[in-house]
């Protein structure tokens, strides 16, 4: 009798098969190619390529794209779901084998934004202390990178922790807030309103401004609509260069521009009428057991 069992779908998971899933899933999570672009750090055409080549692995179509996102289909349901299930089954094999040690060992990685250094409170500075106190054993490596690709490497695992503005969530992250930063609109003491008894705001409005291209609250959004943004800059750094050549003004968040202010060198413009604030929010994986180190860091930072 012919035997009619059917020919599995999938004999071996490969890396690439593991990749292929955390694609997927990252694409579910933020409800598109579009909003998953920034995420996974590809193009749309670059995630339509992979999830191509992962429906016609599976050899089953797992979603549709329309303007409004992407609609799951049946198979793609069941498929996400045993996905979840692998890939946390992965991350806690991680978890527990570098736990079998009971020692505090390993590496922390974290990807942080510009210019976190001055905060006043210095939580993550304090908190890093208390882990090295810990243990020797302990590598801790920093990356200052952008929210965007702070994101992603948290999802794909080459960061544990990441501190960035919280805006334009990823629904696969857990955000946790840190500090709440104020920003003024500054010019330093080459500038002509440096020395000026009164600004108007008729003023600030035809003066050279800088905007980062960075994320930004709606709130700050709506504030350098109301200027005229002639420059940009990728982070506060870069504000910071500009607005000391004496031509253009900008905004920084107070503790960054406290330097400059005790040495005379910048002054804030209108106060009460052109500032905003913004977050900073602690993030990692949301659902999954994170290690000993991870769990530790998060303890310590939440005193």
């Amino acid at each position: 009798m012919q035997n009619l069992k059917k020919k599995p779908l999938v004999n071996q998971i490969t890396d690439f098969d593991i990749k292929s899933l955390r694609l997927f899933k990252t694409v579910v999570e933020c409800g598109g190619y579009t909003a998953a672009e920034s995420v996974l750090g590809i193009t749309k055409s670059a995630i339509s390529l992979q999830m191509s080549d992962l429906e016609k692995r599976l050899k089953m179509k797992l979603c549709h794209r329309g303007r409004g996102g992407i609609t799951l289909t049946e198979e793609g349901t069941a498929v996400l779901a045993s996905a979840e299930i692998l890939l946390s089954s992965i991350e806690e094999f991680r978890n527990e084998v570098n736990e079998i040690n009971k020692d505090f060992r390993g590496e922390l990685n974290i990807g942080l934004v510009n210019n976190l250094v001055s905060q006043p409170e210095m939580l993550i500075t304090n908190t890093l202390r208390k882990i090295r106190q810990i243990s020797d054993k302990i590598n801790i490596n920093i990356t200052m990178s952008t929210p965007n690709d702070i994101e992603k490497g948290i999802v794909d695992g080459r960061f544990h922790l990441g501190a960035i503005p919280p805006y334009n969530r990823c629904s696969g992250l857990e955000y946790q807030p840190l500090y709440s930063e104020p920003y003024f609109l500054y010019c330093s003491n080459d500038h002509p309103f440096f020395s000026a008894k009164k600004v108007l705001i008729d003023d600030l409005k035809e003066t050279n401004t800088i905007i980062t291209n960075h994320r930004m609250t709606p709130e700050a959004i709506e504030m350098h609509q109301r200027l005229r943004c002639t420059a940009t800059a990728s982070d506060h750094e870069g504000v910071a260069f500009l607005i000391l050549t004496g031509t253009y003004i900008g905004f920084l968040p107070e503790h960054y521009a406290k330097s400059w202010i005790n040495k005379n060198r910048m002054r804030p413009l209108l106060p009460k009428t052109f500032s905003f604030t913004s977050d900073i929010n602690l993030v990692c994986k949301k659902g999954i057991k994170h290690n000993q180190l991870v769990n530790q860091f998060l303890a310590f930072i939440s005193e």
